[in-house]
């Protein structure tokens, strides 16, 4: 019994230095299941390291290491640590990841960990994986198990792919197409302790792909996610794409800057002042949702009511309104112009022609939605990291599906209201603004400027500076389950266009639908 249990998981470990990878093979070397082990190492320094085999690699993430591995492993299933870090094993890690993937026939099974950072030992559990679990940050952990005859056959059918940054999503994205998203079994058991190497903050480390030093592995990953949605029929072609007529209603207005706000009394007024202060060629209002704010806020507020006509103060009579639905009193509100342009209440316009540029983006391009460039900064108006995030991997040929992909689309975001009032907003307050992005993009042409439009302004009192485990998870799994929803809606209009479904069955949201 003890020889067949052996025979059970082939460990393959990515070379850190001499003294954590070393731990690690003694580790492993414990568990009666284990194989082999091999450690991954690129170049040709030599490993120091006993008890193991030494497997060249070009680069960890690369599609030939993916199928190297396949081609080494013998043993039914794979473990694969996809982090150059120090890695504790719990008590019988091994044995539930391995029953488990044996028990249900999984292609990959990951689990929840710990996670060692300054110091300190902190619960960090994952999430489960999604049919819109299609982005390329997905937090796996820093171990897998994967089915070797899986890996085979991936390894087979990809024999010619040449990704260097995007094997193990290419990867993945391969088992969700052919096997479903419940192949990749999320066991939600803590299994292992894991040092975290990355001590950013989250409100840091959400940018790091729009960071140009990244664009290599960007525009890889592009490619990947394009074909993973081709193959699945949820790919939109730019010839399906609709021009909005800007012109087809009368608004008494022609723009509408919306905040939302709670408790931002520190900031509010720079806000609505900085709305004020637009220089245009037509007439626009600022409407101020005040949502129940304790600290000062409405006062301020109903003294720049009073001070100017064109803002309108609105404070709401119900209390469950998020961001989402403080912009929905606002945008179904009859002095609501006929675009809709957004504005935190932490945040500035870079200068007195933002509104104007983007009402004349609507024209010049007949769009359902703008969305601009915006500077990440202090409040003394410096410059953080990463600076300025214009988004510039969103093209016409291909944006509507890359957004799939990514997290955000930019700011400022702007909307033909018609179509706004149409679609709707979620009522949340986090991913309201990336439901409505994709939905648009399904549709409607999407108007980019690419120059600095925008002031996101991070204090100690932002909400997304620095969020717990739990928060992350929490949004990843929102944005996640709109991803899932928005790729349904995508195969479904596809259908439509080549006559398989009823119109009744597909979402259009168009105007006079």
């Amino acid at each position: 019994m003890n020889n067949i249990m052996r025979r059970g998981i082939d460990c393959f470990i990515v070379y850190a230095d001499k003294e954590t990878t070393q731990l690690m093979v003694l580790q492993l070397q414990k568990e009666i299941l284990v194989n082999k082990i091999y450690v991954m190492m690129t170049g040709d320094e030599e490993c120091q390291v006993d008890g193991c085999e030494v497997m060249r690699i070009d680069h960890l993430q690369s599609a030939s290491t993916v199928r190297k591995i396949a081609e080494v492993a013998t043993a039914p299933l794979a473990l694969v640590c996809t982090k150059q870090t120090a890695v504790t094993l719990g008590y019988q890690a091994m044995k539930r990841m391995a029953d488990t993937a044996n028990g249900i026939g999984a292609f990959m099974v990951y689990a929840d960990r710990y996670v060692v950072k300054n110091g300190e030992t902190i619960a960090s559990p994952t999430i489960d994986f999604y049919e819109g679990s299609v982005r390329d940050d997905f937090d796996f952990g820093s171990l897998q198990v994967y089915c070797t005859a899986s890996l085979r056959e991936y390894a087979k059918q990809n024999a010619q792919e040449d990704y260097i940054f995007s094997g193990w999503y290419d990867l993945n994205l391969y088992g969700l197409r052919t096997w479903g998203a419940e192949s990749l079994f999320h066991l939600r058991e803590y299994l292992y302790t894991e040092e975290e190497m990355d001590l950013r903050k989250s409100g840091e480390k959400q940018f790091d792909y729009v960071d140009p030093r990244n664009r290599a592995v960007q525009i890889e990953r592009e490619q990947v996610c394009t074909r993973h949605l081709k193959d699945i029929g949820a790919y939109i072609s730019s010839d399906a794409i609709a021009e909005v007529p800007v012109e087809s209603a009368d608004f008494e207005v022609e723009a509408t800057v919306i905040i939302p706000v709670r408790n931002r009394v520190k900031t509010i007024e720079d806000a609505v002042k900085s709305a004020l202060s637009q220089k245009t060629s037509f007439s626009f209002n600022v409407m101020v949702v005040d949502n129940l704010s304790t600290d000062g806020t409405t006062e301020v507020m109903k003294h720049l009511a009073a001070e100017d006509k064109r803002v309108l103060h609105i404070i709401p009579e119900r209390k469950d309104l998020g961001i989402g639905g403080c912009w929905g009193l606002a945008f179904n509100d009859p002095r609501c112009g006929r675009f809709a342009v957004q504005l935190d209440s932490d945040d500035l316009y870079s200068g007195p022609d933002t509104l104007q540029r983007i009402v004349d983006k609507f024209y010049e391009e007949r769009c359902g939605m703008v969305i601009g460039a915006y500077r990440m900064c202090n409040f003394q108006l410096e410059t953080l990291p990463p600076g300025l995030i214009d988004h510039r991997e969103w093209t016409d040929e291909n944006g509507r599906n890359n957004a799939l992909r990514i997290n955000g689309l930019g700011a400022p975001r702007a909307f033909f209201t018609p179509l706004l009032r149409h679609i709707g907003m979620p009522n949340t307050s986090y991913g309201e603004d990336y439901a409505l992005g994709l939905a648009f993009s399904r549709r409607y042409k999407m108007g980019r400027i690419y120059d600095e439009l925008y002031l996101c302004r991070r204090w100690e009192g932002n909400s997304d500076a620095a969020l717990t485990p739990e928060q992350i998870n929490r949004n990843n799994t929102y944005k996640d389950s709109l991803r899932t929803m928005e790729i349904r809606n995508r195969k479904r209009l596809n259908l439509y266009w080549q006559g398989n479904v009823k119109k009744e069955d597909v979402d259009f949201f168009s105007i006079g639908s």
